[in-house]
C-alpha cells in the first residue's frame, strides 16, 4: 500500500509517501541552497514555498569522490510509523560519517526503518557540506566584496537541529526529546556539537559511535590546509576569491583528494577536513572543552570498536597505521611516552599492531578522555564493540571501524551478507537485539537498559558488546595508562 501524505509547517507543505507501515518525507530543505554567492557562506534560511512540495525522493549528496553530488545538498529526511500516536514520539537525528569528505544520508544502511518500527521513534537524517566546501577555512582569502565563513559543515548541522526544533512536532516528533547520534565523522560532529554554544537546548542526549574527537583543527593549522589546497590547485593569492567562487565542484573535490592524501603523511593523526576551533562557532577545541567542563550537560553514550584501525590501510589510508607515519606523529612527543606506548602494542611494528595503535590514537584514546571528563557532570555510558563474524577474524580485521552499523540499524545488505558468509548471522542477530534495545532505551529515557552501568571516574565501567555481553572495569588499563601525557596536535 502506498499513499501520499501531506504535512504543513512553517516553510510550506511537503508531500511524503506511505510504504506499508511507515511514512517518509525526503529531501526537505532546512537551509537555502549554498550556491553562487552563498558558496562558502553560513547557511541561510529557506525561502518559503507555495503549493505542495514533493518529498518522496532523497536529495543529492554533497559533492564528493565516487558519488555524483550537488552543492544543493542541505536537505533532511523524516521517517516514522504510519499509525497515529496520542503522544509525541522521541526523535533520533542521525549524522552520517565519511571523514567529512564523503557519505550520504540516502545510503541504504541508514534507512532507520528498523529503529522506527522497534522503538516507535521519529528518525531524521541529513545532508551537509563536505570537503573543501564544508571543512576548510578560506577566510584568509576573503575580499571586501567576497567574504568567506568557517565551519560550514558544522553550521549546516546546527541549522538542521534548529529546523528539528521548529518543525518536528508537525511530523509527530517531540522537540523536547531529541537524541543526536552519529558514527565516525558523524560522531565527531556529535562531539563537536556538544561543545558548540549555538546548540545548547537543541538536543536532550547524544550517542557517539567511534568518534575521532581530537581531529578538530586550531586556526593556525586550518590556515595551513587552506593555503596548501590553493597551492595544489596552482591558484595565486590574488585569484583565490575568484577561483573559490567559480571553480566547478568536481575540481574542488579532486584538489581535496590530493590534499587529504598529502596530509596523512605530512601531519599523521590530523585531518585537513575537520571542524575549526575558531573562537566563535566552536570556542575551543572539543578535547579542551570536555576537559574544562564547558561541553553541554546532557547524557552521553559513547564507544569504539575493538580493532578500529585495521580497515583503514585497506580502504581509506588516512590514519597513522604504519610505522613511518607513527614515528612522524610522535616527533614532538616525550621519548619516554613513545617507548611506553609502543610497548603497549605487542608485535609492533607489525602490521596489525601498528593499525591498532593508529586506530586507538584517533578513536579510542580521545574518546576515553572525553567520557572521563563528561561523566564528572553528566550521565555517561561507555561501550566497546567486540563482535566480529568469522570471516572478519580470518581476514585479520576483527571488530573494525563501522562494523557496528548493521547492528545499530538492523540493515542487511550485500556487505553484511559477505561478512557473514562463513557464519555469524545468529551472532549478529543477538548483537543487533542488544544494541537496539540499549540505543532505543537511551533515546527514550536518557539511560540504556539496567544491565549497563553508568561510567564513573573511579570504575570506568564499560559494556563489552558481543554475543555474550559483559561489563568490564577499565578494560585495557595498561594500554590506557601508556597514553598518559600524550598531546594531540591541533
Amino acid at each position: 500500500m502506498t499513499d501520499d501524505v501531506d504535512v504543513s509547517f512553517a516553510d510550506g507543505v511537503v508531500r511524503g509517501r506511505r510504504r506499508r507501515d511507515l511514512l517518509s518525507w525526503r529531501a526537505i530543505p532546512y537551509a537555502a541552497p549554498p550556491v553562487g554567492r552563498l558558496r562558502l557562506r553560513a547557511p541561510q534560511p529557506v525561502a518559503p514555498w507555495t503549493g505542495v512540495r514533493a518529498a518522496t525522493e532523497f536529495g543529492s549528496p554533497a559533492p564528493q569522490e565516487r558519488r555524483r553530488g550537488d552543492e544543493d545538498c542541505l536537505t533532511l529526511n523524516v521517517l516514522r510509523r504510519a499509525e497515529p500516536s496520542a503522544v509525541a514520539r522521541p526523535v533520533m537525528v542521525y549524522i552520517h560519517g565519511g571523514a567529512h569528505t564523503a557519505g550520504t544520508a540516502a545510503a541504504p544502511m541508514y534507512s532507520g526503518a528498523a529503529l522506527v518500527r522497534r522503538g516507535d521513534v521519529v528518525f531524521v537524517s541529513l545532508g551537509y557540506r563536505l570537503g573543501a566546501l564544508g571543512y576548510l577555512d578560506f577566510r584568509e582569502f576573503a575580499t571586501p566584496t567576497r567574504p568567506f565563513d568557517v565551519n560550514l559543515g558544522l553550521r549546516d548541522q546546527i541549522a538542521a537541529l534548529e529546523w528539528v526544533q521548529r518543525n518536528i512536532a508537525a511530523f509527530g516528533g517531540d522537540p523536547d526529546n531529541v537524541t543526536l547520534f552519529g558514527e565516525s565523522a558523524g560522531a565527531d560532529a556529535v562531539m563537536t556539537l556538544l561543545c558548540t554554544p549555538a546548540t545548547r537546548g537543541l538536543f536532550a542526549r547524544a550517542i557517539a559511535q567511534s568518534p575521532p574527537p581530537a581531529t578538530s583543527n586550531g586556526t593556525a593549522l586550518a590556515a595551513r590546509w587552506a593555503r596548501e589546497f590553493l597551492a595544489i590547485a596552482d591558484v595565486p593569492r590574488a585569484d583565490a576569491a575568484r577561483y573559490l567562487t567559480t571553480a566547478a565542484p568536481g575540481d574542488l573535490v579532486r584538489v581535496a583528494s590530493t590534499l587529504s592524501a598529502r596530509a596523512a603523511d605530512e601531519v599523521p593523526g590530523v585531518r585537513p577536513f575537520a571542524p575549526v576551533a575558531d573562537g566563535r562557532v566552536l570556542p575551543e577545541h572539543p578535547l579542551e572543552a570536555f576537559e574544562s567542563g564547558t561541553d553541554h550537560r546532557v547524557p552521553l553514550l559513547i564507544g569504539t570498536n575493538a580493532q578500529e584501525g585495521r580497515i583503514f590501510p585497506r580502504m581509506l589510508d588516512i590514519l597513522p597505521t604504519d610505522p613511518t607515519r607513527i614515528a612522524k606523529m610522535f616527533e614532538r612527543t616525550d621519548p619516554a611516552i613513545v617507548r611506553r606506548v609502543l610497548a603497549a602494542y605487542p608485535g609492533y611494528p607489525g602490521r596489525r599492531a601498528a593499525a591498532d595503535l593508529g586506530g586507538d590514537v584517533v578513536f579510542w584514546e580521545p574518546s576515553l578522555r572525553c567520557a572521563h571528563a563528561h561523566t564528572r557532570h553528566s550521565d555517561t555510558y561507555m561501550y566497546r564493540y567486540d563482535f566480529a563474524p568469522p570471516l572478519l577474524r580470518i581476514l585479520g580485521l576483527g571488530a573494525t571501524h563501522a562494523t557496528e552499523l548493521p547492528a545499530v540499524f538492523g540493515t542487511r545488505g550485500p556487505t553484511t551478507r559477505f561478512t557473514t558468509a562463513l557464519g555469524g548471522r545468529r551472532g549478529l542477530r543477538v548483537v543487533t537485539d542488544t544494541v537496539q534495545r540499549h540505543w532505543l532505551a537511551f533515546a527514550r529515557t536518557g539511560r540504556p537498559l539496567g544491565d549497563w552501568p553508568r561510567y564513573s571516574v573511579d570504575g570506568r565501567e564499560t559494556l563489552i558488546i558481543d554475543e555474550n555481553c559483559r561489563v568490564e572495569s577499565d578494560p585495557l588499563r595498561a594500554r590506557r595508562v601508556a597514553w598518559r601525557g600524550y598531546r594531540h596536535r591541533h
